[in-house]
């Protein structure tokens, strides 16, 4: 068995970690440097550099070079060799990757080696398109023998800004498509998590990375990462993380009217029909939202269940609840980690004290947990309220916590109109036996993923996103190529 503890202190040892710009590796200009902490236990691992906006700017013109240089003259087969070059170099590193992940954001290394087949499958995925894209030839009904065609360009440089709840996959789902269609990134990820992204780019240089094509630019979100959205150097800016800061993101983008897709929040409704099988549903609908204690953008908060059988589902979920282990994500046992950080902990706890406030009833948990086992970090027990009304803050805002708010249905109706009462729309849940059930509430519910009798799948082929205030725009699939891809027009007249 793995001494994941061994492994730990032979990664980290608190000292500096530069960042990737232009094939190099810098401080930021400054010389300022950000603490990377462990969240389980308040431990030192490295400094990473604090960068700003004169980084961005060195990262942003290292991308353009790139881009107009050596890069734009790699074929399509040899973007697929180097996509497949750096899957190879990630699964000879993937152990290390996922307890760089758990170290640095908290997630249990049980569930970050689970992604493996995941992460490594969108690197071959994007690699398989590569070679595929194309435009088309299209008649046309202009006077004359002319010929009308259409090819596919990369956008150019994409300025890529990252959350810290999930660092592999989320800089796979940023840089893979990129390099695919042949663009170059400026990628910044979160100040709360960012060493594992410098450890992709190691691997990336590795597998033979070009200068400047991939950068990776460590800093906080409001001096590198506002630099990076408003730098009219890039083309292109992808984001995922909170409603607010995207739309900022959004705004600072009209200044150069550059392309933008988001990933943003979420309150996902996971609706239990009468019909369903309980058995299977309790624990899904759990790990709906306890999985990576609650830190996740699809996060099924809002759990409705038909009131024949609520009382009993819910009690379920709340025993459920009161079984997972939490501590340390070292631990292989551990199912659920700790809090990234002491301030969303404590929005956290301000959610956990709304809701009895509000009248919802404690079922389970309800608490941060200290003593034994806990020290140096911040750990919240798999909570449960009852009794909840579609009014109560914890049924209206996203708390990216391990709480669910349960809320008894009596029509479909009924739970459609409740369910979509939201300004959200990322992702949702149905569970029932019956075909026409499943399909009438996957059609009507506004989201941007149903799951029928299952949650959190994602597939490399499947496009991913949301509708209303979470967001616009696609990962996954053909649809997220198109993405970084312009369509030109040529027409030729053949007289």
């Amino acid at each position: 068995m793995t001494d994941w503890a061994a492994r730990a202190g032979a990664l980290y040892d608190g000292g500096f970690r530069p960042m990737f710009i232009g094939g190099a590796w810098v401080p930021a200009r400054s010389g300022a440097v950000i603490e990377a902490r462990n969240p389980a236990t308040g431990a030192r691992l490295a400094t990473v550099p604090r960068g700003a906006a004169a980084d961005v700017e060195a990262a942003v013109a290292a991308a353009r070079r790139a881009f107009e240089g050596p890069w734009s003259r790699f074929t399509p087969f040899e973007r697929q060799a180097l996509l497949l070059r750096i899957a190879e170099r990630f699964e000879a590193e993937w152990e290390t990757l996922c307890l760089s992940d758990t170290l640095d954001m908290g997630m249990p290394i049980a569930r970050t080696l689970a992604n493996r087949r995941r992460v490594i499958g969108m690197l071959r995925f994007y690699a398989g398109q590569a070679v595929a894209l194309h435009g088309a030839t299209i008649p046309n009904s202009f006077p004359g023998e002319i010929l009308s065609q259409t090819v596919k360009e990369p956008v150019g440089v994409v300025g890529a800004i990252i959350p810290w709840n999930a660092p592999i996959a989320g800089s796979v789902w940023k840089v893979a498509p990129a390099l695919a269609t042949g663009c170059t990134v400026v990628l910044k990820p979160s100040e709360e998590a960012s060493l594992t992204v410098l450890l992709i780019a190691r691997l990336m240089q590795e597998a033979g990375l070009p200068e400047g094509v991939v950068n990776i630019v460590t800093g906080t979100g409001a001096e590198a990462g506002a630099a990076l959205a408003a730098h009219p150097g890039v083309d292109k800016i992808v984001f995922t993380g909170s409603t607010a800061t995207g739309q900022a993101i959004a705004r600072a983008a009209t200044g150069t009217l550059k392309r933008v897709s988001l990933e943003l929040g979420g309150k996902s409704p996971v609706i239990v029909c009468r019909d369903a099988d309980i058995d299977k549903a309790v624990p899904v609908a759990a790990m709906a939202v306890f999985a990576n204690s609650g830190q996740i953008c699809i996060a099924g908060s809002r759990l409705f269940v038909a009131r024949e059988i609520h009382d009993s589902f819910v009690a379920r979920v709340a025993d459920y609840a009161r079984g997972l282990r939490i501590g340390h994500g070292i631990d292989p046992e551990t199912e659920i980690g700790p809090i990234i950080s002491a301030r969303q902990a404590d929005r956290i706890e301000d959610f956990l004290a709304a809701g009895p406030g509000e009248g919802a009833e404690l079922l389970a948990g309800g608490r941060a947990l200290s003593g034994p086992g806990f020290e140096g970090g911040r750990f919240i027990a798999p909570t449960v309220f009852g009794g909840v009304t579609d009014e109560m803050r914890i049924a209206r805002e996203e708390i990216f916590g391990p709480v669910i708010s349960a809320l008894p249905f009596d029509t479909f109706e009924e739970v459609v109109a409740r369910a979509n009462a939201t300004p959200y729309g990322l992702a949702a849940g149905v569970f029932t036996t019956h075909l026409g059930t499943a399909h009438k509430l996957a059609r009507r519910l506004r989201a941007g993923s149903v799951w029928v009798n299952m949650y959190h799948a994602i597939d490399p082929a499947v496009p991913f996103g949301g509708v209303k205030m979470s967001g616009y725009g696609r990962e996954g699939g053909i649809e997220h190529l198109d993405e970084y891809l312009d369509t030109k027009a040529i027409w030729i007249n053949t007289d």
